[in-house]
């Protein structure tokens, strides 16, 4: 199974952040603009939380709040899971399902790495087990 550390290697792509005093409405047009469902929360290089679709939906819209008054640092989640490069995908996927997570902010010590999301979580499982049914496949036709 792959690591993260391969993942990262393979899939590099930008890091979508915000700062904790945006306004959740500027971080909302990020998401829009990047088609992503999570932005990660910096504060200079340090990760201070991460701001989901969830967040918005139950600490913004269900409590009245007004997206262009509220900021990201009082509904973002503060006590987030991250993984370092170690982890493999797979032990990934048992993180986000035990915690009920969508996303999961990759560190090296404190310096953000990236993001992995659920969705590119079960992409590289259903790659990594098209792989082996291939590999069956050629060792039983011998």
């Amino acid at each position: 199974m792959k690591t993260i550390s391969q993942f990262l290697d393979q899939s590099k792509g930008p890091i979508y952040s915000v700062g904790p005093g945006a306004t959740v409405r500027e971080a909302l047009e990020s998401m829009a603009q990047h088609n992503i469902g999570a932005l990660l929360v910096l504060d200079g290089q340090s990760l201070a939380g991460i701001f989901s679709e969830r967040d918005y939906a139950r600490k913004v819209v269900l409590k009245g709040k007004s997206s262009s008054d509220a900021l990201v640092q009082e509904i973002m989640t503060t006590k987030v899971i991250t993984i370092d490069t170690r982890h493999t995908i797979d032990q990934c996927m048992q993180i986000m399902t035990d915690n009920h997570i969508r996303h999961l902010p990759i560190v090296n010590g404190h310096i953000v790495l990236g993001l992995i999301s659920i969705g590119d979580v079960v992409r590289e499982m259903i790659a990594y087990q098209k792989t082996m049914i291939e590999q069956l496949q050629s060792y039983i036709a011998g």
